[in-house]
């Protein structure tokens, strides 16, 4: 068995376009404005943390490997298979998603 973790995964993922979220202000940045009033952000990327965040990066990965060929298993969505012949010789791979991880 093998295992990639993807650094920065969250990251990868896209917010959908109807999709508005604020958060606080992040350590070492000004918490109030002039006017007094609390400061607050508001988020372009996915990041570590947010609820959203897992499944977001999912919506990113999963077409991709798709794309590329890979079935997805329909009793664990989080699971895909592939198969090809390389050299006269069938190879099948199955890739497993945890979060931020694919396991082969």
């Amino acid at each position: 068995m093998r295992r990639w973790d993807f650094v920065a995964a969250y990251l990868q993922g896209e917010l959908e376009r109807d999709e508005v979220i604020y958060c606080h202000a992040p350590p070492g940045y000004a918490t109030t404005g002039a006017d007094g009033r609390p400061r607050i952000c508001r988020v372009e990327k996915p990041i570590y943390g947010m609820a959203q965040a897992g499944r977001r990066w999912q919506r990113s990965l999963f077409p991709w490997l798709l794309d590329f060929g890979f079935k997805q298993c329909e009793s664990d969505l989080c699971v895909f298979t592939i198969t090809k012949t390389i050299g006269g010789v069938e190879q099948r791979v199955t890739l497993g998603c945890y979060v931020d991880d694919l396991f082969t």
